[in-house]
């Protein structure tokens, strides 16, 4: 299951999510972008405990600034943040589209949802829910996107 897809976090905080992400990534043929500081090592023993061996498996690259990364690349992007309206299946993701991810304890800055609100979307939640984990939304973001895309790859 190769395909163009890529998961982009911004900023992540916590090695264990980010090291499932990589395993995930793994299993579906993405790409992995960190967008720095990051809250943690990328040598940290439980991040690669939490890949296991998926890390050679997955192309995993790090930059300093989103909205360049983001603008420099020319292809599609869409924010997932629980403060977005439209909800993450209303979005028709190209296959090589790029799903960006905010932080677990920050989210996303205000300025992308400022600038791009028609790419911002959100997972379903009960009301006055705080967040779901960031491994997991990336899995139900990620999951989708592919959904869409079934017809196009030889999954």
């Amino acid at each position: 299951m190769n395909h163009n897809l890529e998961i982009i976090l911004f900023q992540p905080q916590i090695p264990q999510n980010t090291g499932n992400i990589v395993r995930t990534c793994s299993v579906t043929g993405c790409s992995l972008t960190l967008i720095t500081p990051l809250g943690f090592q990328t040598g940290d023993r439980q991040l690669k405990r939490a890949g296991l061996d998926y890390w050679k498996e997955v192309k995993i690259t790090e930059h300093e600034d989103l909205e360049t990364y983001l603008l420099g690349g020319g292809r599609p992007f869409y924010f997932f943040s629980s403060k977005a309206e439209k909800l993450h299946y209303e979005i028709e993701y190209p296959e090589n589209a790029q799903l960006v991810f905010g932080s677990e304890t920050q989210g996303l800055p205000c300025q992308f949802h400022e600038k791009w609100p028609d790419r911002c979307v959100k997972i379903p939640m009960t009301a006055n829910a705080r967040c779901l984990n960031l491994a997991t939304s990336v899995g139900i973001g990620l999951y989708e996107a592919i959904r869409q895309n079934l017809q196009t790859h030889n999954y």
